[in-house]
């Protein structure tokens, strides 16, 4: 007889769909029965009897109210049946409940940030809870990368007895891209200004650029690849976090004046390409740990024109871990966001936790 799950999904935007549509597509030996699908913050698909939900026809089912995360639990639990949370949103409330569903044994899968790099107590709540017998499991791989295999590795680097010295890389598809383009080997004239507002139009950045250019999300991701070596960061803001948005621009009212009046500071940061370039050296948006000297960062960084960061493309991600065992850094590239990416590393995660919880 095969082996099965019960599997709870919250969120079908960007990256739910195409997680939903990968796992509805999934050959494998384990059966994944869909018990519980939140289509959005108000509607849910479930059977009382946990019949599975059709995938094929999740957009257009018949909804009910969504369950409290309370109900939720007590649902879940109710089915007597190892049970995987897949959470496809950035929801901080949601984030912040994981230990209450690990500590029921419900299992947790999630591209979601805000848990593992907001405050270091819900950190250490989920973790030790985790460790609990007859508790959920954790995987978080797509916190990270999308579906790079960063925090994978990386955590069996530091469960093998390796220590990490620093972990460097660029973490944002977004600045990726922006760096990427503004700052070559190449002598070049292009302004910042104008491969931002390239970079929005064609879907890369946030609706507003200054999400991105704040470098909180590179900060948050800094903060988990940090937690993992070792490093009790407490928060993503307890560092210092470099912003690319000139401070007179901080507090405009909307994105289209921001993109509209940035053209002005073009002058700033063309003095430090410029200064590079003559150096033999890009710039790239970085972030750092460095565990020798309990140092943790993320800004504009110089490397040389021959470095594996000065060769990225597109919106590619990079990571160079260096440890005792990797003294030439073990280096990780690719495609670091998009929905298709970000679902394969969460529907891995969900794999792997079923092959050991299912029966």
């Amino acid at each position: 007889m095969s082996k099965s799950v019960n599997v709870a999904i919250i969120g079908s935007g960007v990256v739910g769909s195409a997680y939903i549509n990968q796992l509805k597509n999934l050959k494998t030996n384990i059966a994944f029965n869909v018990v519980y699908l939140a289509r959005s913050s108000k509607e849910a698909l479930y059977n009382d009897d946990y019949k599975p939900i059709d995938l094929a026809t999740y957009k257009t089912a018949p909804a009910k109210s969504v369950l409290s995360l309370e109900k939720l639990i007590a649902y879940l639990k109710g089915a007597h049946k190892p049970t995987i949370l897949v959470d496809n949103t950035s929801n901080e409330a949601i984030a912040n409940s994981y230990p209450n569903f690990i500590k029921e044994g419900i299992s947790i899968a999630t591209p979601n940030k805000k848990a593992f790099s907001s405050a270091l107590k819900i950190w250490n709540d989920i973790f030790s809870s985790a460790e609990k017998e007859g508790s959920g499991l954790v995987y978080h791989e797509s916190t990270v990368g999308a579906g790079l295999p960063i925090i994978g590795p990386l955590k069996d680097i530091v469960l093998t007895g390796d220590k990490v010295e620093t972990i460097e890389g660029i973490f944002s598809g977004t600045l990726s891209y922006i760096f990427n383009e503004f700052s070559t080997p190449e002598k070049s004239g292009v302004q910042f200004s104008d491969i931002v507002t390239k970079a929005k139009s064609l879907g890369y950045t946030e609706p507003d650029p200054r999400d991105d250019l704040n470098g909180l999300d590179v900060a948050r991701k800094v903060t988990i690849l940090a937690r993992i070596a070792g490093f009790d960061v407490e928060s993503p803001t307890s560092f210092p976090v470099e912003s690319l948005i000139p401070k007179q621009l901080e507090s405009v009212s909307s994105a289209d004046e921001f993109l509209q009046k940035l053209p002005q500071y073009d002058a700033d940061i063309q003095k430090v390409k410029d200064e590079a370039f003559a150096d033999g050296k890009v710039l790239r948006f970085v972030g750092k740990v460095d565990l020798k000297n309990d140092n943790v960062s993320v800004e504009i960084g110089k490397y040389p024109f021959d470095h594996p960061f000065a060769s990225l493309k597109g919106s590619d991600n990079v990571v160079a871990i260096k440890t005792n065992r990797y003294p030439n850094p073990l280096i990780i590239q690719g495609a670091g966001a998009g929905a298709e990416v970000t679902a394969h590393g969460v529907l891995a995660d969900t794999i792997k936790i079923a092959e050991r919880i299912a029966n």
